[in-house]
């Protein structure tokens, strides 16, 4: 969790320089986004936080994808405990608690991600509560959107998930078919065209049900 100096600044930040919008592949829902006025990018260097990509700041393809599958398919999540793992702007767990999700965790390594994620629930009207132990919560769904990115968070990140799957958890994945999206572990279960940033087109994301 960021620090309280740290985390007003960013509320004061996102809720005066970026604007709530709905998004155009979910009008139900919508989210704190950047616009080339926000000077997103010089805040971000002025906080020492522009190490990586601010995934707390855009609805991802993976996201995206997973935020359509559950418009579909309420059902899978209805009146189940979720967890949204890595879950930058919080896009999936809205929209799983769109869907009848009863109890929603979240959790994001990013330091900016609570204080998106939390503003961006209220602008909702839904509950997230963020999750910050070491261990994932004891949850029948986990939804995990754009984890798959590079080798590295791979290595990282699928142990993790299949621990979960191990113990009875479904675990559903977002992708817009990533080259590091390990397959031989997904059965893929629907397909969408989303918007995903830094292309100038829309793209073909996944969603896929992890293999226990």
């Amino acid at each position: 969790m960021p620090i309280a100096g740290l985390t007003q600044r960013a509320e004061d930040f996102i809720t005066q320089r970026l604007t709530l919008r709905a998004l155009p592949f979910r009008p139900d829902i919508s989210i704190y986004t950047p616009t080339a006025q926000s000077g997103l990018v010089g805040w971000l260097a002025s906080e020492g936080l522009d190490e990586g990509p601010p995934y707390w700041a855009y609805a991802w393809g993976g996201g995206a994808a997973l935020a359509l599958y559950l418009r579909d398919h309420p059902e899978i999540v209805a009146g189940k405990s979720v967890l949204d793992f890595g879950a930058g702007s919080g896009l999936v767990g809205i929209a799983a608690a769109k869907a009848g999700a009863t109890r929603i965790w979240a959790m994001d390594t990013d330091p900016l991600a609570p204080v998106a994620l939390e503003l961006n629930a209220a602008a909702n009207q839904v509950d997230i509560a963020f999750w910050d132990q070491p261990d994932l919560p004891d949850t029948g769904i986990v939804l995990a959107g754009d984890v798959f990115y590079d080798p590295a968070i791979v290595a990282q990140t699928l142990p993790v998930l299949e621990t979960a799957a191990g113990r009875g958890a479904r675990v559903l994945v977002g992708d817009p078919f990533r080259r590091s999206l390990p397959l031989d572990r997904l059965e893929q279960l629907a397909s969408y065209e989303v918007d995903d940033l830094g292309g100038n087109a829309p793209v073909r994301a996944g969603v896929f049900a992890l293999r226990p």
